[in-house]
């Protein structure tokens, strides 16, 4: 039987970018600036959530009751935030996988290496939990409802090993195989063959160590204790000879960080993500980076990275 090729970027009117994440906040931390910048070239943005970040802290006081430990609410109420961080970067579709409320935040635990890890207990309908398939198939719909050229997610130790962020990396990468798949579950959409696939890369060696010198110069000894610029660093930042893409868009740091602001109760105002002010804010946060793991990479810059996801297809 002749398979027809996948529609490619240069026979289209658009480019199509589909991020996958596990919480409200996820997404503005490691892809706001790219988020800001392919919107306003035009691009079609597509994030799918796959929870609504219910165990999540509460740092703000007097929102404090909605924690899961005590009153709860605290996923409605960051579908809000998340709704305010997605009109300020101007992307207008995003949903939840299978709908909010249908996977719930598996919670996370502290390992001895500093790497977060599995909660001893969880939640009842926790996202760890779900069947690989089921939740597969809820994104393999939206892949081939949208018809990304390029998807994005997490690594497969999810970043810093929460949970959430492995499991997403798992539904997403079994779900790009499957929505290319022309004989895999027709009754949910004409197969699509995904043709860039991505790896954020939040913290990289570079970063890191910019980020503690910054801290350390301002007196700050206690965000990433236990860490110095010019000495070892934990596993989940990764080294910058592995990195494949760079996407820089200084212009976009400020909508960045408004939409950072939006989710209130996840990042303090005074923290080491918003506490960044001018330069630093533009040096830190104006770009995002990325390894690329499927696909034909566009040319390199001076550096040797490519700088824009779409670069390479045909």
């Amino acid at each position: 039987m002749h398979v027809p090729s996948p529609i490619t970027a240069a026979q289209t009117a658009d480019r199509r970018l589909l991020l996958v994440h596990a919480h409200p906040d996820d997404e503005t931390i490691n892809h706001g600036v790219t988020m800001a910048r392919y919107v306003a070239e035009g691009a079609s943005v597509t994030l799918v959530t796959c929870t609504l970040g219910e165990m999540g802290e509460v740092l703000v006081p007097e929102l404090g009751h909605l924690a899961f430990e005590r009153d709860g609410g605290l996923g409605r109420h960051r579908i809000g935030e998340l709704t305010e961080a997605m009109a300020v970067l101007g992307v207008s579709d995003h949903r939840f996988l299978g709908g909010p409320e249908r996977y719930h935040d598996s919670g996370m635990a502290w390992d001895a290496s500093g790497s977060a890890t599995v909660a001893p207990d969880m939640p009842p309908g926790a996202f760890w939990l779900a069947d690989l398939t089921e939740a597969a198939d809820l994104l393999v719909e939206t892949i081939r409802e949208v018809r990304p050229h390029v998807l994005a997610t997490y690594d497969e130790k999810g970043g810093y090993g929460h949970p959430d962020h492995v499991q997403a990396h798992r539904v997403a990468m079994y779900a790009s195989l499957l929505a290319a798949a022309p004989s895999y579950r027709s009754d949910l959409g004409p197969s699509w063959d995904v043709a860039k696939i991505y790896w954020v890369a939040t913290l990289t060696e570079s970063w890191m160590r910019d980020a503690l010198r910054w801290l350390r110069a301002a007196g700050d000894t206690t965000t990433f204790e236990g860490m110095e610029a010019d000495g070892p660093l934990p596993s989940f930042v990764v080294a910058d000879e592995l990195l494949t893409t760079r996407i820089d868009s200084p212009e976009h740091v400020p909508a960045k960080m408004a939409a950072l602001r939006a989710h209130a109760t996840q990042i303090a105002a005074d923290g080491p993500i918003l506490g960044l002010g001018g330069d630093m804010a533009q040096k830190m946060w104006g770009s995002e980076f990325h390894r690329l793991v499927k696909g034909t990479p566009g040319p390199p810059d001076e550096t040797g990275l490519e700088t824009d996801l779409f670069a390479g297809l045909q």
